[in-house]
C-alpha cells in the first residue's frame, strides 16, 4: 500500500501545476503523503514488533530507522540528485519527466516487493508478543 501511495504521490506531482486545475493534483499529493509515509513506517515497525524476539526488538527497530532514514535517505538524495541533473538544461528543469521517473521507480519497487516478499501470517502469534 505504501509503495503504491508513493507511486501515486510522485505521479500527482508530475501532472500537478501551481496554478489552475493542476493545483488540485498538488494538494491531493499532500493528502496521499500521509498514507505513503505512515503506512511504511507504521507497518515496518509493527512487523518488527511481531516478528522479532523481544531480546533483539530494540536493536531491530534501531536498524530499521538507520536503514530507512539514514542509509536510505542518503542513497535517495544522491539518486534523486542524479535524476534531476539529467533533466536539467539551460532552459530549466523537466519536472514532469523527473517526477514520472520517481513514480516509475516506486511502482517497480512495489511490484518487486509483492513478488519477492512472502510472509506467512499467523494470527495466533500476535497474542504472544511480549515486552
Amino acid at each position: 500500500m505504501s509503495m503504491l501511495a508513493w507511486f501515486l504521490r510522485f505521479g500527482l506531482f508530475g501532472i500537478g501545476q501551481p496554478e489552475g486545475v493542476g493545483l488540485g493534483f498538488l494538494i491531493l499529493s499532500m493528502v496521499v503523503y500521509g498514507a505513503a509515509f505512515d503506512f511504511f513506517n507504521i507497518s515496518g515497525s509493527l512487523f518488527i514488533e511481531t516478528e522479532t524476539d523481544s531480546k533483539f526488538r530494540g536493536s531491530a527497530q534501531g536498524l530499521f530507522i538507520l536503514l530507512t532514514n539514514g542509509v536510505g535517505a542518503i542513497i535517495g538524495a544522491l539518486g534523486s540528485g542524479y535524476v534531476v541533473d539529467l533533466y536539467t538544461t539551460e532552459a530549466g528543469r523537466d519536472w514532469f519527466s523527473i517526477w514520472m521517473i520517481f513514480a516509475a521507480y516506486a511502482l517497480v519497487l512495489a511490484v518487486l516487493f509483492a513478488l519477492i516478499f512472502k510472509y506467512k501470517h499467523d494470527p495466533d502469534a500476535i497474542g504472544e508478543v511480549a515486552h
